[in-house]
């Protein structure tokens, strides 16, 4: 079996999308699914690309995806790297795929010299954490997510 990891090209968008439509079924979270094929085209390829498109194959079937984005930390006075989503296939789990996109965006963090790589991670999904756990990651029990959106987000930006 032959994995390959490598960045998302000009018209695999809608690839893109699919994998995280696929993720979503998994969290169970499709009705949180607002993204198109153009926003996400735009987002990884438009003038000023906000996020980083990572794909996966298995012998050249895609297989999973990785999408990131840089932050920053005050503290160590550098970029970060933030993954948003990480999702293997069912069909393709249990073969390094998901660990060859970590140590991809891993290397990537090291050769820009970013300081840190972070995720979360639902508390529900044990194997995860597990997985995270065996590759280095520390899930921080001290720290929580805090989350604006819609009408909250709105309400928010007006200052009520």
């Amino acid at each position: 079996m032959s994995i390959e990891i490598r960045p998302a090209r000009r018209g695999e968008a809608g690839l893109v999308l699919t994998l995280v439509r696929e993720l979503a079924v998994y969290e169970e979270l499709t009705h949180e699914v607002e993204a198109t094929e153009a926003v996400l085209d735009a987002a990884l390829f438009g003038e000023a690309p906000k996020i980083f498109g990572d794909l996966a194959f298995s012998a050249g079937t895609p297989a999973g995806v990785a999408i990131s984005f840089l932050n920053f930390s005050t503290f160590k006075g550098r970029s970060g790297l933030y993954l948003e989503d990480i999702f293997v296939r069912p069909d393709y789990r249990g073969q390094g795929i998901g660990r060859a996109l970590l140590r991809h965006l891993a290397q990537r963090c090291v050769r820009e010299g970013w300081g840190r790589f972070e995720w979360a991670v639902l508390d529900w999904n044990q194997t995860a954490i597990d997985f995270y756990e065996a590759r280095g990651a520390t899930v921080m029990p001290d720290w929580r997510i805090c989350r604006v959106t819609g009408a909250a987000l709105e309400t928010l930006a007006k200052g009520e």
